[in-house]
Parts: structure tokens; sequence; C-alpha cells
């Protein structure tokens, strides 16, 4: 499940930072740090959105909830449990948070987009 969710946001977000990067002339170790980052983040994005799938509310969320489990899809709620599934997705954007620190505070707004993942509602 780890690689198909990569695959997912996680890519997204990566290609994302990694055409940043590469615009503004980041070296490879920064480049590096963006790439943890972003697998981190991916990660903990998707555990997200199986929670609110699970947990949600329909109308604050604005689609159908409950799909995952009514298809039989393997989540990371159905493989680890919902309170499990919330701790991964707690560590997965600490670790994406501390990849970060070799840019210190110009990280600002990515470190705000990893807690955000986690905590969001939408």
């Amino acid at each position: 499940i780890v690689r198909l969710q990569r695959m997912k946001t996680g890519r997204l977000f990566d290609v994302s930072c990694q055409s940043g990067a590469l615009l503004g002339g980041a070296n490879e170790a920064d480049r590096a740090a963006l790439a943890a980052y972003t697998e981190a983040l991916g990660l903990a994005f998707q555990i997200a959105d199986d929670i609110l799938d699970e947990t949600g509310d329909a109308v604050e969320i604005g689609k159908q909830v409950g799909k995952d489990a009514r298809a039989g899809k393997a989540t990371f709620i159905s493989i680890l449990g919902l309170e499990a599934a919330r701790e991964r997705a707690n560590i997965l954007a600490l670790q994406a948070v501390t990849a970060l620190e070799c840019f210190g505070e110009r990280a600002g707004l990515l470190r705000d987009a990893a807690q955000f993942a986690v905590g969001r509602r939408t």
C-alpha cells in the first residue's frame, strides 16, 4: 500500500518541489531534503485522506464518504486501524518537517503544509 500511495499525491508533491528546486538552482543536498519531505508529506496526506473517508462528514468534505470500505479497498485504516493510522500520519508529518531543517526559516510555508495535511477536515 505504501508503494501505491507514493505514486499518488506524493509524486505530485515531489514533482512540484523538485521543479522549483531545479529552477531555483538548488544543490543536490537540498533536492534530497525536498525528496524526503515530499515522500513523508505524500504518505501523511494519503493517510489523512483515508481517515477523512472513514470518519468525515460528506457535506463538510464535499464528497461521498466510506467509499473505500464499501469497495473493499486496502487503506492504512484497514491495515493499521484508525488510531494507528492517525499516529502514522502525525509521525510522517513530523518526518516531513524534520527533512526541512536545512532550509531554516525559508521553509516555513512547507512546514505549515505538512501540519495542514494531517489536520485538515476537507
